[in-house]
């Protein structure tokens, strides 16, 4: 049943290893990739079991079908360097396929920055439609012999700005980016620097934004105020008069959009003493015939957070009073009593006075 489809996916059925560092240890376990989009996980079983006994094997497929790359892991370390020696860069469906040992994302990410250190090829921005791909070879070929000089251009052949210049040697690269970055050239300030993959732009880009992120975050904890409910006529300067008489004011903003006042803003204080006072003396004061509201700002997550549990809190809240009203009902009682039937639940719900239901129990 291996492989066998349930709900349009493929199985994988394998035999059970309680012991998990067989599989973390990576013995065995190999990685291919460049597979031809129509290869999912049986034909890449098909294609290496021929080289021992496979305990796992699996194409990474995302909703258009195959990644491209997946992974079979051997019972042996010598089934795996068998497949790696025979089938590496050998081809596949028309295709030239890598075949390696699996690299955990840790060694991935330690191997790419040994090798980022090793660079050879050097990014250059910012500089004029002027400058070609002989004046940026006459600029960087002072600091050591080049292997290739462009400057990108589009469809129509103008400079797009920047361009690419790879060294035989790596020393020659690291002091063309030590000593062209920021340097002018034309009027213009170049940027040089080490040549990298959008991936890894990306990743750094991510990593820097976070960095940043949880500065502001720390920066601002307990002294960024929330204000809102403000009249349409509030601005910035008159926020930050009637705000100022608590503290010293690093940064006050009404949010707009178009010109227009959205209603609220920020008020961002020196020190959390000062935050707390404005809180207390400013909330709920008329700012241009309005009560204005006052609160520490929270970011959306923190906020999203805070209301899911009053939610909750609230849900609790009235189930509990929902039980008292309505106690639980003895379900044994299959028939209603003779008499006038009143439902139980309605009846849990009417109003109850001893003395008209003495003098109706006596018959009056």
């Amino acid at each position: 049943m291996n492989f066998d489809l349930i709900n349009g996916k493929p199985m994988r059925v394998m035999w059970s290893q309680r012991d998990p560092s067989l599989r973390k240890s990576g013995v065995g376990n190999i990685f291919i990739k460049n597979l031809e989009k129509s290869i999912y996980s049986e034909g890449l079983f098909d294609i290496f079991s021929s080289f021992g006994n496979i305990l796992s094997c699996k194409v990474s497929c995302d909703e258009n079908g195959s990644k491209g790359f997946g992974f079979v892991h051997f019972e042996t370390h010598e089934a795996a360097e068998k497949a790696i020696s025979r089938l590496n860069s050998m081809l596949i469906n028309e295709q030239i396929v890598f075949v390696g040992h699996f690299k955990s994302r840790k060694e991935r990410v330690a191997e790419m920055q040994e090798k980022a250190k090793q660079f050879t090829n050097v990014y250059i921005k910012n500089f004029g439609s002027d400058v070609t791909d002989t004046t940026l070879n006459e600029i960087f070929s002072k600091f050591g012999p080049t292997m290739s000089v462009r400057v990108m251009t589009d469809e129509s052949r103008n400079s797009k700005g920047f361009g690419f210049v790879n060294f035989k040697n790596n020393s020659d690269a690291k002091r063309a980016v030590d000593e062209m970055n920021g340097v002018e050239l034309n009027g213009r300030r170049l940027y040089v620097s080490r040549a990298q993959k959008k991936r890894e732009r990306q990743a750094e880009l991510k990593r820097r934004y976070e960095k940043i992120k949880q500065k502001n975050i720390t920066r601002y904890q307990g002294v960024n105020l929330y204000i809102k409910n403000l009249s349409d006529s509030v601005d910035s300067e008159l926020l930050l008069k009637e705000f100022s008489p608590y503290g010293n004011i690093t940064s006050v903003k009404v949010m707009t959009d178009g010109g227009h006042n959205r209603g609220f803003g920020f008020v961002c204080f020196s020190s959390p003493e000062e935050a707390t006072k404005a809180i207390t003396e400013m909330s709920g004061r008329i700012i241009a015939s309005k009560p204005i509201y006052v609160s520490l700002a929270q970011r959306k997550s923190e906020r999203q957070a805070q209301l899911n549990r009053q939610h909750t809190m609230r849900m609790m809240s009235f189930s509990n009073q929902h039980l008292m009203i309505n106690p639980v009902i003895n379900l044994n009682h299959t028939n209603p009593p003779s008499g006038n039937y009143l439902d139980p639940q309605i009846q849990s719900l009417a109003p109850y006075y001893p003395y008209l239901s003495t003098q109706w129990d006596t018959g009056c």
